[in-house]
């Protein structure tokens, strides 16, 4: 007896391969298409010390930016928080914050290096269309995220960027000796520094890239943001105490990180000291002039050690403070011919995750 064969029924696949192509489309429309026309914002987060400003600034920016994610569609946001070698909770901050957002990443100095580094880090890491720079203790207001990201979302600006027109919370010694840096960085400097300028600032890539390719080791980001240059939208607001925590910045720090931003973006110390070099020889040679006049003219008898002490004295300081200018540049070109790292990072996420699993094996 011949079997006769089963004859197939096309109809049985067509479900099936149906929802299959229906899957593939799903796939191409929302991982390759949809994705082509998301922006990624990311928001970075320089910290030191922040243990306490954290749990508090962490819900705000959020809400910030769901309610910017519910207004322009193609919005996504990552945060980078960095760790600048705090030596309160901080880093314990950062992992519960990973573990409940996935869009949370962060790096961990090995040691602080400054908040300049932490930037640097931050803007190297970054992985967005646009970056967001500010601080964590709430004196950069996230509310302000919706209107600068309206300036730069057409390249209308490729910088919006905040600038206190008050300086309220702050001593008024230490008021009185910011505005006198504004005044004298732009009056020696080429580089205009806008007084009151923040940190603040919400950048395109192109801005961020060309940030990045001034790859120097001692770092002003505040007179790098206005060397480079681009379209900046100013916006002026009311200076905001900090929310919780103490500043990590002393008189003296500013003092310091004042001078830094001198030397980087001027030479006028080098050409002061040059003046004062020509002045000093000019009052020596009139004072010889003067001594030889009186001797020969009057016969006034020459007054040998204290002419000399006060000679001595003011030449010798006068070569001591040049010196001491000309050796500050040296420094700087000394450090940045040894080619050091601008950070060195101890631990990120992916580090930490990758020390939980191995943890969990082993239990």
């Amino acid at each position: 007896m011949v079997s006769v064969p089963e004859k197939k029924n096309p109809k049985k696949y067509a479900f099936p391969i149906a929802l299959f192509l229906n899957l593939l489309y799903y796939i191409f429309v929302h991982y390759c298409v949809r994705r082509s026309f998301v922006k990624l914002v990311s928001v970075v987060v320089p910290c030191y010390n922040e243990e306490e400003v954290l749990p508090l600034f962490y819900p705000e920016i959020i809400k910030v930016t769901d309610e910017m994610k519910k207004k322009y569609s193609d919005l996504e946001f990552e945060f980078l928080f960095i760790d600048d070698g705090s030596k309160d909770k901080t880093l314990l901050e950062f992992h519960k914050l990973a573990e409940k957002d996935s869009r949370v990443r962060y790096i961990s100095f090995s040691r602080n290096f400054g908040k300049e580094s932490g930037i640097y880090a931050g803007l190297e890491n970054s992985k967005g269309d646009f970056v967001v720079v500010m601080d964590a203790d709430l004196q950069h207001p996230p509310s302000f995220l919706p209107k600068m990201y309206e300036y730069v979302k057409d390249g209308e600006y490729d910088c919006a960027t905040t600038r206190r027109v008050s300086r309220k919370g702050e001593s008024k010694v230490r008021s009185w000796f910011a505005r006198k840096f504004y005044k004298i960085m732009n009056k020696i400097s080429d580089t205009e520094i806008v007084d009151g300028a923040q940190d603040f600032r919400f950048m395109s890539r192109q801005m961020v890239n060309a940030v990045l390719s001034m790859s120097e080791y001692n770092r002003f980001s505040k007179g790098i943001f206005s060397w480079v240059g681009f379209k900046v939208k100013y916006i002026e607001y009311e200076n905001v105490e900090r929310a919780a925590g103490t500043t990590a910045w002393s008189f003296w720090g500013l003092f310091k990180y004042s001078l830094e931003g001198i030397m980087a973006f001027s030479t006028a110390p080098l050409v002061i000291s040059s003046l004062l070099g020509l002045i000093s020889c000019i009052i020596a040679f009139i004072m010889i002039v003067v001594i030889i006049i009186k001797k020969l003219a009057f016969g006034d008898p020459v007054q040998g050690f204290p002419t000399i002490m006060c000679a001595i004295f003011f030449i010798g300081g006068l070569q001591l403070f040049c010196t001491g200018i000309l050796g500050q540049y040296l420094s700087k070109t000394y450090l940045e011919t040894k080619n050091r790292p601008k950070y060195i990072m101890r631990e990120n996420e992916k580090i930490y995750r990758e020390r939980l699993e191995k943890q969990k094996n082993k239990d």
